[in-house]
């Protein structure tokens, strides 16, 4: 039997592949980003050699490789809708970037690194888009899926590569593809200092995420004015949704009862969370383990949200929030949220959702996954031996 490399014992080298749509981490949105500098920046004060590959302007205490010079979501406008057109002198076309080009350069840059022996193990939260190399280099790679598998067109990578270790955010993540290879299911951890608690409430309501339908911020609006209360909005709205948008909120936006913020900073939104009577979550789709949860939670702030995805882990029924299946349900929730105390929100968050807890479990899978792969290292020599010159 191989002797199992001790925990804390020794430091390892380790690839963290992240995405690039925002730069890690993100000023507003970008959940996958900024659960990446979350880790990151941890696993760097607990001693680990960690060398980032992430979009230009990212910051970070780890050793940084910018592999694009731009994150694809900030990508300068002029550049973004340059018409398609053939040069006549050169014979070239030229246009707008080709992010999918620029994204397997991305991977590659992480990938080629590691294929010179230069990490013990690659952490990776591109899902898909990177699983396809694991099998080409020598250290293990793990991946965050990050509830890519909700996307039934990307299973035939994942059961191809069913082999590989996936890191699960939820139990209800799981669900939509339960027979991947499961090392571990850890929740997204937060920074808590940048959520402080408040104990004293307004009596607005906050939806705070992608203005889009699996987000139910239509569902949102509704359940302000079937009870009254004012309704603070924060968040993106894409082109695709933009005639969503048109149709379902802007006509309720009065500037009163129900106000569209646009997109806030972390600091900014944090304000908002502190002061909410609760989170508006109607969420449509089973969401793996949203951010936006966890840091109003962390604020002190409960969650009325749909008994959907990982809401029905994170919520305690009159405790932490309370989750409903119709908008009758919803109105008679935001009725009781006075029972709702401050303190059990955040103590919730503290004991499971920390960036410190968040790190912990991903350091007890990192070590199991060094310790398997030298077992297997130990038995193919062995057999080699065996079978003799």
């Amino acid at each position: 039997m191989s002797e199992e490399i001790p925990q804390a014992a020794r430091r390892l080298r380790i690839g963290m592949l992240a995405p690039v749509s925002w730069p890690v981490p993100p000023e507003g949105y970008g959940p996958w980003e900024l659960v990446v500098a979350n880790l990151t920046e941890e696993l760097v004060a607990r001693g680990h050699r960690v060398i980032l590959y992430a979009a230009a302007g990212s910051k970070t205490s780890a050793e940084l490789v910018e592999t694009v010079p731009h994150a694809f979501s900030l990508w300068p406008p002029e550049d973004r809708e340059a018409p398609e057109q053939l040069d006549p002198q050169s014979g070239l076309l030229t246009g707008p970037p080709n992010f999918r080009v620029l994204e397997q350069q991305h991977i590659a840059i992480c990938m080629e690194a590691a294929a010179g022996g230069k990490f013990d193990l690659v952490h990776s939260h591109l899902h898909v888009h990177s699983m396809v190399f694991s099998r080409l280099i020598p250290c293990p790679m793990l991946f965050t899926l990050h509830g890519a598998a909700w996307a039934r067109a990307i299973h035939p990578v994942l059961e191809r590569y069913r082999e590989q270790p996936v890191v699960s955010l939820s139990e209800a993540e799981r669900r939509f593809k339960p027979d991947l290879n499961y090392v571990g299911t850890i929740p997204n951890g937060i920074r808590l200092d940048r959520f402080p608690l408040c104990r004293e409430k307004d009596d607005f309501l906050l939806f705070a995420g992608r203005l889009a339908p699996e987000k139910g911020a239509a569902e949102a609006v509704e359940i302000a004015r079937r009870t009254g209360r004012r309704l603070r909005m924060v968040g993106m709205i894409e082109p695709k949704y933009a005639e969503y948008f048109a149709r379902r909120i802007k006509p309720h936006l009065d500037g009163r009862q129900i106000e569209y913020l646009g997109m806030l900073s972390q600091e900014a939104l944090a304000r908002e969370y502190q002061r909410a009577a609760a989170v508006v979550f109607p969420t449509t789709w089973a969401e793996p383990c949203g951010m936006v949860a966890l840091e109003a939670m962390a604020c002190g702030t409960p969650i009325l949200g749909s008994r959907s995805g990982y809401l029905v882990e994170l919520v305690e029924e009159g405790r932490t929030g309370f989750l409903f299946d119709t908008l009758d349900e919803a109105v008679r929730g935001v009725d009781r949220l006075a029972v709702i105390r401050p303190e059990d929100c955040r103590a919730r968050i503290e004991s499971r959702h920390s960036a410190a807890a968040m790190t912990d479990a991903y350091e007890r899978i990192y070590y199991q996954l060094m310790n398997q792969r030298k077992a297997e290292g130990g038995r193919r020599k062995a057999e080699e031996t065996a079978q003799g010159p």
